[in-house]
């Protein structure tokens, strides 16, 4: 599935004290069938980006590790295990989420949804989501059946996240068993995300002219 290329997009370059750089993503993904769509988006991306990967152990089910870029580094659960060793040592989930400028969870479950609204953190994922700093950009794009998404939970803790800032990319509707709780489609997500960093991008540059 193709990356469509937002109407009027430019090069993507962040100016910091280092110098130039691309955008850096962190990408993750859920126990969703939605996830065999995971190393798609992880090529639109790299595209454009700096991209790393997160999965939970329910996506690697769905996930093809062969099919994501050989440049984006996939970590699950065991890689927060190995990266510390002793006291003074890294953390990974603190380390992830201060390497990224913006986070996406595509697909998001309704487990994960739940874990996150009440703030729990059982996994990698979740322990980045619980440290993330909010000032910085952060997108869900939901998947799960019908029913699940029209439980009266689901709309609870979408509320709940939406009141730390984190943007909902709503599910769509098609014929297969999610019903209209569907993940959006690849070039949707990507899309979205790429207009807001660059119209974010392009109002600091105009603000640092003045």
């Amino acid at each position: 599935m193709a990356c469509s290329e937002p109407q009027n997009s430019g090069r993507s370059i962040l100016v910091n004290a280092g110098g130039l750089r691309k955008p850096r993503i962190l990408l993750a993904a859920c126990g969703s069938v939605a996830a065999i769509k995971f190393a798609n988006l992880c090529h639109c991306f790299s595209e454009w980006a700096d991209v790393k990967g997160v999965a939970t152990r329910a996506s690697l089910h769905f996930i093809d590790r062969r099919a994501i870029p050989r440049n984006v580094i996939l970590y699950t659960d065991e890689d927060e295990c190995h990266f510390w060793k002793r006291i003074g040592d890294r953390v990974l989930h603190t380390e992830l989420g201060r390497w990224a400028d913006i986070m996406v969870i595509a697909p998001l479950s309704a487990n994960t949804l739940g874990k996150i609204a009440g703030g729990l953190c059982d996994n990698l994922l979740t322990c980045i989501v619980r440290a993330w700093d909010y000032n910085k950009p952060f997108f869900i794009a939901p998947a799960m059946n019908t029913s699940m998404w029209n439980n009266s939970f689901t709309e609870r803790h979408l509320m709940a996240v939406d009141e730390l800032g984190i943007n909902l990319i709503p599910p769509v509707s098609n014929t297969s068993a999610c019903g209209n709780g569907a993940m959006a489609e690849t070039s949707t997500i990507f899309a979205t995300i790429r207009l807001l960093f660059e119209k974010k991008a392009q109002q600091g540059v105009s603000h640092g002219n003045r």
